[in-house]
């Protein structure tokens, strides 16, 4: 009997340590960092582009007929090279009936040319008449034989017989302009079709460089100022980033930058200019957006990234606050309480509620300034299981 109450007094107590161990709370596993010194970079990244420092598009100078132009992209040119040749505007071909009507304008043009040459003729004949005349007549009313209007009447036939005859000379220049604006109307074409030399204008490169882009190749009819290749020196690549303008603010001439992600090693760079003008871009999500440009120059060495070229694509990073030893903990640890920061650190296995205060702030770490000790180990991801005081489980330190 002894024996039975005490086998049923230990499976008693038995159940209650397994209700109380049921019951009890367990710790929350949670994942660890420990706060050390390091250097902390605060960067603005953006997509860049490449491009040539100083690139020239070549334009038509004038409206003209194309020849082929034989060079391709990447070619070298030498300054005053012959990249591309135009000639006058070529006339149009000429059909059969066109051709017959052209010649028939020429016939009918060396008509009036013959007719106008025989006008002349005759006028220059009543303008010799006319003269003799006068002289006569002037010599009659020398000696008294005839009166003074006599002489007057044969002035004004002599000076209007020779206007007479040179109006007939004009109208034989006339008749000889028509003629030849005929003739150039049947001959121009077919001269061109002969393979007759015409006058050419030859575009020259105005520096060496390489050939970037071809606009126009192929022969054929160009208006003035129309453009027909790009060229500049490859070599002379600068990089071009389009920054928010409220992370351009913070970006200043002179400043490093970082360059990665083009296909080879990073590189190094600085900033040369921040352009004053911002502009209004669409982004991909349909958001317009004020960006501004920024130039970088790439100090890297140039056998690090001769295998970029014009229009590569590059990650920028701006560096715009960077230290040695600086006490960060990761973002990720960081939460909002009483309008300020605070972390869980671990305290003999149990979470701590610490406020702290934050200086600078990258994308995955963040500068303590108070609060917090290199060693200190704190709660990263914190979900709403964590509260002060709780007791935890680290499953890892980072």
């Amino acid at each position: 009997m002894t024996r039975g109450r005490f086998g049923l007094l230990l499976l008693g107590l038995l159940v209650a340590a397994g209700l109380i161990y049921g019951f009890m709370p367990r710790p929350v596993p949670v994942d660890a960092f420990t706060t050390a010194k390091g250097p902390l970079a605060v960067t603005v990244e953006e997509e860049a582009k490449t491009r040539v420092m100083e690139r020239y598009v070549i334009s038509a100078p004038m409206s003209g007929y194309l020849r082929r132009i034989d060079l391709k992209v990447g070619d070298p040119v030498e300054r005053d090279q012959v990249l591309a040749v135009l000639e006058p505007v070529r006339a149009d071909a000429l059909d059969a009936r066109s051709r017959a009507q052209a010649t028939a304008q020429v016939s009918a043009a060396e008509a009036a040319l013959a007719a106008a040459r025989e006008n002349a003729r005759a006028a220059g004949a009543a303008d010799q008449l006319a003269r003799q005349e006068l002289l006569r007549i002037e010599s009659l009313a020398a000696a008294r034989f005839l009166s003074a209007q006599a002489v007057d009447q044969a002035r004004s036939n002599a000076s209007r017989s020779q206007a007479v005859q040179q109006a007939a000379e004009h109208a034989v220049n006339v008749a000889r302009f028509q003629l030849d604006t005929a003739r150039v109307a049947l001959t121009g074409t077919a001269s061109l079709q002969s393979g007759a030399k015409a006058e050419t204008l030859n575009v020259r490169a105005p520096v060496q460089a390489r050939v970037l882009k071809l606009l126009r190749e192929s022969e054929g009819t160009v208006r003035a100022g129309e453009p027909l290749l790009e060229v500049g020196n490859p070599e002379t690549l600068e990089i071009a980033a389009e920054v928010l303008s409220n992370a351009a603010v913070r970006i200043a001439p002179g400043g490093r930058v970082l360059l990665d992600r083009w296909g080879g090693a990073p590189l190094q760079g600085t900033v040369r200019v921040v352009e004053p003008a911002g502009f209004t871009k669409i982004s991909a999500l349909g958001v317009e957006e004020q960006r501004v440009r920024v130039i970088v120059d790439v100090t890297s060495p140039r056998e690090a990234w001769q295998r970029l070229g014009d229009g590569y694509r590059v990650e920028a990073s701006f560096i715009v606050w960077e230290a040695g030893e600086v006490l960060q903990v990761p973002t990720s640890a960081l939460f909002r309480h009483n309008n300020g920061w605070a972390v869980f650190a671990i305290a003999r296995e149990r979470a701590r509620l610490l406020p702290v205060r934050i200086g600078e702030r990258s994308g995955l770490r963040a500068q303590v300034l108070d609060g917090l000790q290199a060693g200190d180990r704190v709660i990263v991801h914190p979900d709403d299981k964590v509260r002060d005081g709780v007791r935890i489980e680290v499953r890892g330190a980072h």
